[in-house]
């Protein structure tokens, strides 16, 4: 036993305490179709350039288009979207357009062709870095080669999963930049 204030517990159910980020709408564009799926599974990978890393399921919908297009939107939602995001995460886009069920609009990106999200905090358009990790993990490392955030609020409210349907929204922001030194990044 590692400490008796501790009790054991399934590592399947880690995610619910190592939630890496807000959970992102994904969204994705080729050949004439589109669609947008609910990403609770990615990370920030290096600074510059600026990569982030995503799990997504061979089994998804979303996975063909992002894998044949290599690219894809990253789109940051708040509270406001939670509905929109659950609906998203359940319904499949291989039968119904997830833009229209749930009221989202799609823009045109600047560098890609996959569209970001006018309803979200934020959308960060992504080409594929790398892709060696993708037929034994479904891991995709993304450049992101453009960013777009509005301006207010500074400190969007998000939403994270933590598992069975159960999200926590982002709380009180710390200020700690007086402390910060830049030589941290590295």
């Amino acid at each position: 036993m590692a400490g008796n204030e501790w009790r054991a517990y399934p590592v399947a159910r880690a995610r619910r305490y190592l939630e890496p980020g807000p959970v992102v709408l994904v969204s994705s564009a080729w050949a004439g179709e589109r669609n947008v799926m609910t990403l609770g599974w990615h990370t920030v990978m290096e600074f510059s350039p600026s990569l982030a890393g995503c799990m997504i399921s061979a089994g998804n919908h979303s996975f063909r288009l992002i894998r044949e297009a290599g690219e894809c939107v990253i789109n940051l939602p708040t509270l406001a979207l939670l509905d929109a995001v659950v609906g998203v995460g359940n319904t499949t886009g291989a039968s119904v357009d997830k833009f229209e069920r749930f009221g989202l609009t799609p823009v045109p990106g600047e560098v890609v062709a996959a569209p970001l999200i006018r309803e979200c905090h934020a959308a960060f358009e992504c080409r594929l870095a790398e892709d060696r990790l993708v037929p034994d993990y479904n891991f995709f490392v993304w450049e992101i080669v453009r960013a777009w955030v509005k301006p207010a609020p500074e400190w969007p409210q998000t939403v994270h999963y933590t598992g069975d349907g159960v999200f926590m929204v982002s709380g009180e922001t710390v200020d700690r930049s007086a402390d910060f030194r830049p030589e941290m990044l590295l």
